[in-house]
């Protein structure tokens, strides 16, 4: 997904080494304390890296905070579930890319609404205005209502072929 994975956690070093190399992650953190994580991504950042954390403890809760996006576990704790931006409703964090995908085809689709409804309002509102009455070219009301209608079930039926 083109996403630099860093493992940061309180465990012990040698199981986070162990599970970082079963995952393919090189870069791990490990025995870290809640503010320790929150520097760390404070660092990543720094780096010109967008951040994101998932977690799902009481000492995840800063980090999660901290992110730019929190992502947490679904069974996780309370302070956890409230510091997140995200909650994984299943307890399984292999749900984390299916959310980034997703995160990314919302945004190419407000894009795109963005674009369509600019485009259009760049075109519609200077005729409904009367910009070209002059060259003997003038919206009526009714059909500028009437397109500002299609120009908004086009922008709605676009984004529900987010499905």
């Amino acid at each position: 997904m083109g996403i630099k994975t860093v493992m940061l956690t309180g465990d012990d070093r040698r199981v986070a080494e162990w599970v970082a190399r079963k995952l393919g992650i090189n870069e791990v953190y490990a025995e870290v304390l809640p503010h320790e994580k929150v520097e760390v991504i404070r660092r990543v950042r720094s780096q010109g890296h967008v951040t994101a954390m998932v977690g799902d403890g009481i000492n995840d809760a800063p980090a999660l905070a901290e992110a730019d996006v929190g992502i947490a576990i679904g069974a996780g704790t309370d302070i956890a579930l409230e510091s997140a931006d995200i909650v994984l409703v299943r307890n399984d964090p292999r749900d984390v890319p299916t959310v980034i995908e997703l995160a990314r085809r919302t945004h190419r689709k407000v894009l795109q609404n963005l674009l369509w409804a600019t485009g259009y309002n760049a075109v519609a509102m200077p005729l409904a205005a009367g910009l070209l009455y002059g060259a003997g070219i003038l919206l009526p009301p009714a059909m500028g209502a009437l397109l500002m209608t299609v120009s908004t079930i086009i922008v709605v039926i676009n984004a529900s072929l987010l499905r």
